[in-house]
C-alpha cells in the first residue's frame, strides 16, 4: 500500500468472479490509511453499470476497503442516520489509481437502530452456479459474512457511533483544498 496519498482521488472498479466489471465510481477520495484497511469518501459521486448506464450517489459516503477480509463496507450518510452497505467482496487491490476488488452478491444492509437485513440470497446462489465458485470460496464468503454480522451486533468500527460523521468532515476539508 504504497504510494497512497491521502486527498487524493481514486477510482472504484467492481467485477464479477468471471472477470468481467460489473460497477464502476469515478471518484473516492483517501481519506485515512491503515495497515488492514483503506478509508475513502465520495458524495455524488458518478456511478457506471455494465451496460453502459450511468446514475449519481444521493448521498455523501465513507468507504471502507480491507486487505484481508471479504467485504467491504459503505457508510451511506442520509437525513435520518448512518446507513450501511456491506458488499461480501473480495480483499481489494490498487491498480493505476483504481481500488479492484471482485463483488460476490450476498450484500448486508445496516440501519441506522442497528437492525440489518442479509440481501441477494438468490443472486449469490444463481452466480455461485453460473460461475463455479468452488466450495472454499463458498465457506470463506460465508463466513466473513457471519464475521461482518458479529461487527454490526458490537458496533465495531466502522459501525461505530459517531465513525461515519467524522469522516465526512475529514472528507469535507479535502475537498475544500
Amino acid at each position: 500500500m504504497k504510494n497512497l496519498e491521502i486527498g487524493k482521488k481514486y477510482q472504484i472498479h467492481g467485477y464479477k468472479h468471471n472477470g468481467k466489471i460489473h460497477r464502476a465510481w469515478d471518484e473516492a477520495v483517501l481519506l485515512e490509511i491503515h495497515d488492514d484497511y483503506l478509508i475513502f469518501g465520495n458524495n455524488r459521486t458518478k456511478v457506471i453499470e455494465a451496460d453502459g448506464r450511468s446514475w449519481r450517489t444521493k448521498e455523501p459516503a465513507v468507504m471502507y476497503f480491507y486487505k484481508n477480509n471479504w467485504f467491504n463496507v459503505i457508510g451511506q450518510y442520509k437525513k435520518d442516520g448512518i446507513y450501511y452497505y456491506c458488499n461480501i467482496a473480495s480483499p481489494f487491490l490498487i491498480e493505476e489509481d483504481t481500488i479492484k476488488y471482485i463483488d460476490y452478491d450476498l450484500d448486508l444492509r445496516v440501519f441506522p437502530d442497528g437492525s440489518f437485513k442479509v440481501l441477494d440470497r438468490g443472486e449469490y446462489k444463481y452466480h455461485k452456479e453460473l460461475m463455479n465458485y468452488s466450495d472454499k470460496l463458498d465457506k470463506v464468503l460465508k463466513s466473513e459474512l457471519t464475521f461482518l454480522i458479529e461487527m454490526v451486533r458490537k458496533k465495531e468500527s466502522p459501525f461505530a457511533k459517531g465513525i461515519v460523521e467524522h469522516y465526512y468532515e475529514i472528507y469535507k476539508k479535502l475537498k475544500k483544498k
